[in-house]
């Protein structure tokens, strides 16, 4: 237990900040699950929507300090490639 008040509370705050960031990363790794397994099925339509909702649920993290912004801009940067290759085939 922490021996001071203030100490005690800035343990609840990062306990608060670890479960949001957890939700956070839980849900960009989800969607972009679902994304990968719609450009390994060849469906660009679905592709697109889950780029869309990936791009903005990355942007909403990065936003809130969950991931660096060049982590986000280089992820966004890959699975756009890869999105464009399915229109390329």
């Amino acid at each position: 237990m922490p021996g001071k008040d203030s100490a005690a509370k800035r343990h609840r705050q990062s306990e608060k900040r670890r479960i949001n960031n957890r939700v956070a990363k839980s849900k960009v790794r989800t969607i972009t699950k679902n994304f990968m397994l719609a450009v390994k099925t060849g469906d660009k339509e679905s592709a697109e929507v889950k780029f869309m909702e990936m791009t903005k649920l990355m942007d909403t993290a990065s936003g809130k300090g969950v991931y660096h912004k060049n982590t986000v801009a280089r992820k966004k940067s890959r699975m756009n490639r890869l999105l464009n290759s399915l229109s390329a085939e």
